[in-house]
C-alpha cells in the first residue's frame, strides 16, 4: 500500500497527515463541521487525494492504515449533550454521585453552588442485594427491583443504563444478572457495568465512570458507525483504529464497547508524537488550535498518566495522559467589560463562523484577526495560500477593541496577542510549576497551527531558552496517532501489602489480565512478534488515602516472595521522586495491578532528508510587522520554508511561513532548520 493516513479533529480544522510510500509527510487541512464531524473527515481526505492527483476511491484503495482522533465524546460531555442515562445502584446508596469525593476547588468559596450529579435522582434507581468484600452474598439479588427499575426508566426517557453495585470488583455477579434481565425485559438498551469497565476500590470513581461511559455508547456508537459507513461507500477497506486517551489505538468495535477511552483522545497524542521527535527526557508538549490550547508533559522520558482528570464538575474516573485545556485557541474572541478591562476567552468563534478574516459572518475579534492586523499571518499565504483571509474585516473588528481601550490599532491587536499569551502561561505554569517543576529545565515541543507565532514570547516569560517547531506542527496530533501503537491495558483489584505479601493472587490477576490484552492484540491483528505487555501496580503506604502508579517487571514464572524486596524498594523511590519524601520502615499495600497491552506500530519507511543549505538563506520578502521587542513596526524578514535547507540558521526578529503554520521568531531568538524540516530555536 501507498499511503498512511492519520485524521485529527479539533473544534475549529480537521487536520490530515499522509505518510508516502516513501516516507515523506504531507499535511492538509479541512474545516471542522460539528455536528457532523464525519463529513470534516471525509473532506480532509478529499484534499489529500487531490493533491496527489487520485479520485478519492482510488487513494483509499492505496491506504493500508488510517487512524483518527476526535473530540466528538469530549464535546458531548462538555456540552452535556450526552444520552440521558439511568443509575443502578444498592439500596440505601443512592447518593454516591452527589456527594462524590468531595468539591475539588475552590475547596474555600462558600458561594459555590453544590453541582448536580451527573445522573440526576429521578433517573436513580436502588436495587436490594449485597455483597460483601469477601465476596459473601449478605443478600440476594431483588430481581424485581431490576425489573421494575428498567421499566420505569425506559418509560422516563432513559436512553442508557450503568450499573455500579458495592464490592462487584470482588464478585460481578449481581451486576451481570442485573444486565441480563434489564435486557430481557428492554432489550437494546445500552448497559455499562462497573466492574468489568474500571474494577477499581474507590466507589465514587467506579460509578462516575460507568455512566459516563454508558452515556456515551449511543453518541460514539452513532458516530463510528456513520464514519465506518462513509469510508467503506468512498472504498476503503483496510484498517481504521481510533485513538483512546491512553495514548494509543484501539479497532472500532473496542472503542465503541467502551466509549469513555475515547475522551480526549485527539489531545493525547500529541505527546506521543513528542517523545519520537526529541530524545529530551523532559518536555513541554503544548497545541494551540482554534478552541483551545493543550498542555502535556513527558516526565524522565515518560508519559504523566493522571488519575484525576475532570470533566467538568466530575472527575473522569479512569487514568489517562494528562493534558490540560484552557479557552486559548485562534478563534478565541477578545472582548472588553465595563471596566474597560480586555479579556480574551474562553468562548471561540469556532469554525462557523470563524474569526472575522475569514470572511464567513464572523463579527467579533478574535486572536487570529489580531494576528493578521500585526501583520505576523498573511492574509494571501493562509493554509499555503488555499484559503485568502480578509484584513479589511479583521481591522475593523479589532478597531472596536482599539476605541474601547482608546488606543492605537497595532496596540490593540498586540494587547489581544499578548493576552492570550498569559492565559497560555499560565496553563504551562499549572502543568509545572504548580506541580513542582522548574519549566526552565524543560524543552518544549510546539504543536498547532497557531502556536508558533506566539511561542516565543511564552518561552521568555517563562524562561525556557530551548523548543522545536516541527515542520508538521499544525498537525502534531494526527502525527502522533500516525506513529502510534495499538495500546489497551486492563485492571483488576487484589489488595496484598509488604507485612501479608500473597503472590499467588497476584501472580492469577495478571495472568489473567495479560490473557485479555493478548485477546484484545490478536483480535486487531497484531501478530505475536509485536506484541508487548507491561505491568504497574498501585500502591501506598498504610493509612495513606491515595496510592501512586509503580511499573514493575514480571518474571516468566511469576512473583515469588523473592521479588517483594525490589518492589518495595520500587515504591519508596517512586513515591520520593512524586513527593520528595520516603517512609522506608512503613508497611506498603498493593491495591490494584495493570497489564497495558501494546501492539507495535509497523515499521515506517526511511524518509529522504532535506538538503543541506547552501549559503545564508535569503527571505523570500518583506512585510510590515507589528514586533514590540523591536519598538513597534518594522520591515521583518519573511521566510519560505521550503527554501531553507538542513542547518539554515535565521536570526529574529523575522517569519518563517510553512503552509500550515506561522513562526514568528523574536529579537534574541535563533531558528535552524534540520535535515527533516522541523525548527528548533533557541534563546541567545
Amino acid at each position: 500500500m501507498s499511503f498512511s493516513i492519520a485524521i485529527d479533529i479539533g473544534g475549529t480544522f480537521t487536520d490530515c497527515i499522509v505518510e508516502d510510500a516513501q516516507g515523506e509527510l504531507h499535511i492538509f487541512k479541512a474545516s471542522s463541521t460539528p455536528p457532523d464531524f464525519e463529513t470534516g473527515f471525509m473532506n480532509a481526505l478529499k484534499l489529500a487525494a487531490e493533491h496527489f492527483g487520485l479520485g478519492l476511491a482510488d487513494f483509499l484503495g492505496q491506504t493500508g492504515r488510517i487512524v483518527h482522533g476526535s473530540t466528538v465524546s469530549t464535546n458531548a460531555l462538555v456540552e452535556r449533550k450526552v444520552a440521558r442515562t439511568g443509575f443502578l445502584c444498592n439500596a440505601g446508596h443512592p447518593d454516591i454521585l452527589t456527594l462524590r469525593e468531595a468539591v475539588r476547588k475552590p475547596v474555600f468559596n462558600w458561594r459555590l453552588d453544590f453541582p448536580d450529579p451527573y445522573v440526576l435522582p429521578a433517573d436513580t434507581a436502588e436495587i436490594r442485594g449485597r455483597i460483601s468484600a469477601r465476596g459473601e452474598v449478605i443478600e440476594p439479588l431483588n430481581e424485581d427491583d431490576v425489573r421494575a427499575a428498567a421499566l420505569r426508566l425506559k418509560a422516563q426517557g432513559v436512553k442508557a443504563i450503568g450499573i455500579c453495585f458495592l464490592w462487584s470488583i470482588i464478585d460481578g455477579s449481581h451486576e451481570r444478572r442485573a444486565r441480563e434481565i434489564i435486557q430481557e425485559v428492554w432489550p437494546g438498551v445500552p448497559v455499562t457495568l462497573s466492574h468489568e469497565l474500571n474494577p477499581i476500590g474507590r466507589e465514587y470513581r467506579r460509578a462516575i465512570s460507568t455512566v459516563i461511559d454508558a452515556s456515551l455508547l449511543p453518541i460514539v456508537s452513532d458516530y463510528v458507525t456513520k464514519l465506518t459507513g462513509a469510508l467503506e461507500a468512498a472504498g476503503f477497506r483496510d484498517e481504521l483504529l481510533l485513538a483512546n486517551c491512553v495514548g494509543g489505538m484501539m479497532p472500532p468495535d473496542d472503542l465503541i464497547a467502551r466509549p469513555i477511552f475515547s475522551v480526549m483522545s485527539g489531545p493525547t497524542l500529541a505527546p506521543v508524537a513528542a517523545q519520537q521527535l526529541t530524545p529530551e527526557p523532559n518536555v513541554i508538549v503544548v497545541d494551540m488550535g482554534g478552541t483551545t490550547f493543550d498542555v502535556s508533559a513527558i516526565r524522565d522520558g515518560h508519559f504523566i498518566v493522571s488519575q484525576e482528570a475532570m470533566i467538568g464538575d466530575d472527575i473522569l474516573g479512569i487514568p489517562k495522559i494528562d493534558v490540560r485545556s484552557v479557552g486559548a485557541g485562534g478563534g478565541s474572541i477578545a472582548s472588553i467589560d465595563a471596566g474597560r478591562m480586555l479579556h480574551v476567552g474562553p468562548h471561540s468563534a469556532g469554525a462557523r463562523p470563524g474569526p472575522a478574516c475569514y470572511g464567513r459572518g464572523g463579527q467579533r475579534p478574535t486572536v487570529t484577526d489580531a494576528n493578521v492586523v500585526l501583520g505576523i499571518l498573511d492574509p494571501d499565504y493562509f493554509l499555503g495560500g488555499r484559503m485568502k483571509l480578509d484584513r479589511a474585516a479583521a481591522e475593523r473588528v479589532v478597531g472596536e477593541i482599539a476605541d474601547g481601550l482608546g488606543v492605537s490599532l497595532e496596540e490593540a491587536a498586540y494587547a489581544i496577542y499578548t493576552t492570550s499569551n498569559n492565559i497560555m502561561v499560565g496553563a504551562i505554569e499549572d502543568m509545572t510549576v504548580k506541580e513542582g517543576i522548574d519549566p526552565r529545565d524543560s524543552f518544549m515541543v510546539v504543536g498547532g497551527g497557531a502556536t508558533a507565532a506566539h511561542i516565543c514570547e511564552i518561552a521568555q516569560e517563562l524562561g525556557i531558552g530551548r523548543m522545536m517547531v516541527p515542520r508538521f506542527a499544525a498537525g502534531l496530533s494526527a502525527y502522533g496517532g500516525l506513529i502510534s501503537d495499538i495500546r489497551w491495558e486492563e485492571q483488576a483489584t487484589a489488595l496484598t501489602s509488604s507485612a501479608a505479601f500473597d503472590p499467588a493472587r497476584i501472580n492469577e490477576a495478571v495472568a489473567r489480565l495479560t490473557a485479555r490484552g493478548r485477546a484484545f492484540l490478536t483480535e486487531a491483528g497484531i501478530p505475536a512478534e509485536r506484541q508487548r505487555f507491561a505491568t504497574v501496580y498501585l500502591g501506598r503506604y498504610r493509612y495513606q488515602s491515595w496510592e501512586i502508579e509503580v511499573p514493575f517487571d514480571l518474571p516468566a514464572a511469576g512473583l515469588n516472595a523473592a521479588d517483594l524486596p525490589r518492589m518495595v524498594a520500587a515504591f519508596h523511590a517512586m513515591h520520593e521522586r512524586i513527593y520528595s519524601v520516603k517512609a522506608e520502615t512503613d508497611v506498603v499495600e498493593f491495591t490494584t495491578w495493570k497489564v497495558r497491552a501494546i501492539g507495535l506500530a509497523p515499521e515506517r519507511p526511511v524518509r529522504v532528508v532535506r538538503p543541506a543549505q547552501q549559503g545564508a538563506p535569503l527571505p523570500k520578502a518583506h512585510r510590515r510587522v507589528y514586533v514590540r521587542d523591536a519598538g513597534g513596526i518594522i520591515d521583518c524578514p519573511v521566510y519560505g520554508g521550503a527554501d531553507l535547507g538542513a542547518g539554515a540558521r535565521v536570526t529574529g526578529p523575522a517569519v518563517i511561513e510553512e503552509p500550515t503554520t506561522t513562526i514568528m521568531v523574536l529579537p534574541r531568538w535563533n531558528a535552524t532548520a534540520d535535515s527533516d524540516g522541523n525548527y528548533r530555536l533557541e534563546l541567545h
